[in-house]
């Protein structure tokens, strides 16, 4: 195993990464003004983006949860692996060889990245056993349900044969250990050893969202097989089928750029919505919507203004509709607007693309009904609205839903339609809700910013921006500071050495003046910000990180220059006009006898002036 990762490859590495690149595969980021991007951070859940990352100084903050960090610690925390594994992975993907302290080359001792090529190896052995003779069921069935090699290849389907260990022996040959393909999930394990899990099926790659085959979900094809429909890889270090959906990889920009996502059932589902035109489609992983999908969603969306738009697709079966019921009991967690969609006879995307043609599926997707009004006459199916207590109990069963409306400007409008659907008096539909919404409705939906539930976070907060006064004194200081941490290039090292050396009236603002200070010797460099958090005292690093990411005033990047030298300059002005307002004082207190005293006091006020002239004049 090699050592320790050498800091100058850990600098280089950093320097080489831009950090939107690495957040933009979880979050979908907007611009928040000049320098600055922000989207839903994916550490916490939340309706208001509070995700800010600032690109140039390679980092990113969160005002909601006070997660911080760079693109190493981001990827740590996202996918849950070692500092070195986070650092191998993006030298890796900045094309740069790392050395270690012992002088070894890099070699990949990471176990997820282990796991991860056993699942890309394993990918590319199924996509070629597509292609020989046993594999004729499964190219039977892709045929059978419209689809062609050249589709086969664009969702990566590939078969397994049938064999105990075809597989695993591929594996083998590939360098892999026992160990390593067991963890992987590719084999299960009997009284006679290990068999591959996967054996005589269809079998879809399942990627995270930056691409990487985390698993695998297979289809069963052959009678003699006795085990499930469908088969999906296990719960592995890298495999999380509640965190994963399938088709999210080949669909997120245009989810992202549309704000609009369609969550099938299947595989197939996916990939006839996809061939259809409708590029947006997901699908679960063998387990029902839930919360973590939710979160997943929300990010890649930017789901925050309540424009975006949801749609499920239900099968119009009993279990289609228990999975509908489902879904609507997290709609909440959305900010989006929910809809279902239904196709006509019960066919799935799939099917109504074979029977019916691809502009089917466009118009089944285009057709969705709100997520309520769907919900609404499922709900009054179950009764009897034929006797009176069929109707009440419809009432009591419905009223709940209505009360939950998010939109207020909804509910007399859907009170109108359940009044009407139980053929009963506005008035008592309009009690009936009315005492639904103050028993209380569903708590499941995301808490506004700033919000806080046991355990969100630590007792004792350290220093934050929002803890700051705001008085125009802490906010020029604030602000320069702010302008100096993000764009120092601009202020020019001349104005920074002045602007540290002027008096701040904020002390946890001035703490952190004085690490700019005393990091000068490296102001320019590519790690003097890195050197400014390590110098403040721990409780004030996160403010010094906030400083850096919080978003500046909009302005075009012609103005940006002008922007920051003038609040820097405001700064040095500040300073400058209080040591001539101590001058006037003294001066007024001299006996105009002492001449000499007197009129050397009246050249440093000139001076005084001369140089406040000369700053604001640039």
């Amino acid at each position: 195993m090699a050592g320790r990762i050498r800091s100058s490859d850990i600098d280089e590495v950093k320097s080489r990464t831009n950090i939107a690149d690495i957040v933009g595969d979880f979050v979908s980021l907007k611009s928040a003004g000049v320098g600055s991007m922000k989207g839903l951070c994916p550490f916490h859940d939340e309706r208001s983006p509070s995700f800010h990352v600032r690109p140039q100084l390679g980092f990113y903050h969160c005002f909601g949860c006070g997660e911080s960090g760079d693109a190493i610690s981001f990827l740590q925390k996202m996918d849950h692996v070692t500092f070195t594994d986070a650092v191998e992975r993006l030298a890796a993907r900045a094309g740069f060889q790392l050395t270690y302290e012992d002088g070894e080359g890099a070699t990949d001792h990471s176990n997820r990245a282990r796991l991860l090529a056993a699942n890309a190896a394993a990918e590319t052995f199924f996509q070629e056993q597509l292609g020989t003779p046993g594999a004729d069921p499964g190219r039977r069935f892709l045929g059978e349900r419209g689809f062609d090699q050249i589709a086969a290849e664009r969702f990566g389907v590939g078969f397994a044969p049938k064999s105990w260990d075809a597989l695993t022996s591929f594996l083998r040959g590939k360098g892999f250990s026992v160990e390593e393909i067991t963890a992987s999930g590719l084999v299960s394990q009997g009284d006679r050893g290990i068999y591959d899990r996967f054996r005589g099926r269809l079998v879809w790659p399942i990627r995270d969202v930056t691409g990487q085959t985390v698993g695998f979900g297979a289809r069963k094809l052959l009678d003699d097989d006795k085990g499930p429909k469908y088969l999906n890889t296990p719960e592995t270090a890298v495999y999380h089928k509640a965190q994963v959906l399938y088709g999210l990889d080949l669909a997120k920009r245009d989810v992202s750029r549309s704000g609009r996502v369609v969550v099938v059932e299947g595989y197939t589902d996916v990939m006839a919505c996809h061939l259809a035109g409708v590029t947006t489609a997901v699908a679960t992983c063998g387990t029902s919507f839930g919360v973590d999908h939710i979160k997943t969603l929300r990010r890649v969306m930017g789901d925050d203004s309540g424009k975006g738009e949801v749609i499920f697709t239900f099968d119009p079966d009993a279990a289609g509709q228990k999975a509908a019921m489902r879904a609507f009991a997290e709609e909440q967690r959305f900010s989006a607007q929910t809809y279902v969609a239904v196709a006509p006879d019960g066919l799935d995307p799939c099917d109504l693309r074979l029977n019916r043609g691809d502009d089917a599926v466009r118009r089944l997707i285009d057709a969705k009904e709100p997520m309520f009004e769907f919900v609404i006459r499922q709900t009054l199916a179950a009764w009897d609205l034929e006797t009176v207590e069929g109707r009440v109990g419809a009432l009591k069963a419905s009223a709940p839903v209505i009360a939950d409306i998010r939109d207020p400007s909804l509910r007399p409008g859907y009170t109108r339609v359940l009044a009407r659907h139980l053929g009963m008096d506005l008035a008592e539909v309009q009690a009936a809700i009315g005492r639904a919404g103050k028993a209380g409705s569903r708590q499941t939906g995301p808490r506004s910013p700033g919000s806080t539930t046991e355990g969100e976070f630590p007792a004792e907060r350290p220093a934050s921006l929002r803890d700051l006064p705001s008085d125009p004194t802490t906010r020029l200081e604030r602000d320069a500071l702010m302008a100096i941490l993000q764009h120092p290039e601009l202020a020019g090292r001349e104005l920074v050495q002045r602007a540290v050396f002027t008096g701040f009236g904020n002390a946890t603002l001035a703490v952190v003046r004085d690490a700019i200070a005393a990091t000068l010797d490296s102001f320019g460099t590519p790690n003097w910000f890195a050197r400014v958090s390590e110098t403040v005292p721990t409780p004030l690093a996160g403010l010094v990180q906030q400083l850096a990411v919080a978003p500046i005033p909009e302005r075009a990047d012609s103005e940006l220059t002008g922007y920051v030298r003038e609040i820097t300059v405001a700064l040095i002005d500040r300073d400058l006009l209080r040591q001539s307002h101590d001058m006037l004082g003294r001066l007024q207190r001299i006996d105009p006898k002492e001449r000499e005293s007197y009129r050397a006091l009246q050249g440093e006020l000139m001076a005084l002036e001369v140089e406040r002239r000369r700053l604001r004049e640039g």
